[in-house]
């Protein structure tokens, strides 16, 4: 049975998928996990297709319950997501930061809303049950402003407010989680996945989690100590929302077999 949406629009109407979406979860629903994470890598020419709407649907319910379906699972929608969202590069070679700003921004929410999701039901998501593509389009514009917003800000705003401030509820959705505690550490095969994930994170990000790993300090009172401030040239509230951002992501690769 395909679990109903739960999200209430402003009219006071629940969510309902299209029929033609609810029809191909039934189907979907009712093969093997190879094979449904086959159909769900198909490309849009083919006949068996799954949509966008349907891919989300099984990436929340592996997310939960299936550690080993959302994977591959996830790989494919965020593979989507990015080929929907403008190029980094230019035609000259050259990286467009406001682009690579946009791509990230729109990524980092989209992985706010699983981790949140997977802790307690992210209604948010049910939009993009519903219309993924016109989601992702609001993501998009939503990033687009930001930038633009942060592109345009005066030079002393700029320094005052270097950092994305970050969402109170990502903040404590990551609470005292710890990628290098001891006591999942010292497991090999858990050091192979978040080497994994930790090649996957943007270059900021991975560089603040290396040296965390390092136990380099963000900031020190000794002014011979090497600092991540020092080495990246980046304030203290930047370092520290980028670690943030990047826990975020870790946590949901790396934790998202338990059950909260």
């Amino acid at each position: 049975m395909i679990d109903p949406l739960k999200k209430i629009s402003v009219e006071g109407v629940l969510y309902e998928r299209l029929p033609e979406i609810q029809a191909k979860l039934e189907l979907l629903s009712r093969l093997d996990d190879a094979t449904r994470i086959h159909n769900c890598a198909l490309p849009r020419s083919h006949s068996d297709y799954v949509p966008s709407e349907c891919l989300l649907y099984f990436v929340r319910q592996s997310l939960r319950n299936k550690p080993s379906v959302f994977d591959p699972l996830f790989k494919i929608l965020s593979e989507r997501v990015l080929r929907s969202l403008p190029w980094a590069g230019d035609a000259d070679g050259t990286q467009s930061l406001s682009k690579n700003e946009i791509r990230e921004r729109v990524y980092d929410r989209l992985l706010e809303m699983l981790l949140l999701d997977k802790a307690d039901y992210e209604q948010r998501l049910d939009y993009f049950e519903v219309r993924f593509d016109a989601g992702v389009a609001n993501l998009r514009k939503d990033a687009q402003r930001a930038v633009w917003k942060a592109e345009n800000r005066s030079t002393t705003l700029e320094m005052d407010e270097e950092a994305d401030e970050i969402a109170i509820e990502v903040e404590e959705a990551v609470g005292t989680y710890d990628p290098f505690d001891p006591a999942v550490y010292d497991d090999f095969r858990y050091r192979s996945r978040l080497d994994a994930a930790i090649d996957a994170l943007p270059a900021l990000q991975k560089r603040i989690i290396e040296m965390t790993r390092l136990e380099i300090p963000v900031t020190s009172s000794v002014p011979t100590e090497p600092t991540m401030v020092k080495a990246l040239g980046k304030s203290d509230k930047t370092i520290r929302s980028e670690r943030i951002k990047a826990y975020a992501r870790l946590r949901i690769l790396l934790t998202r077999g338990e059950r909260s």
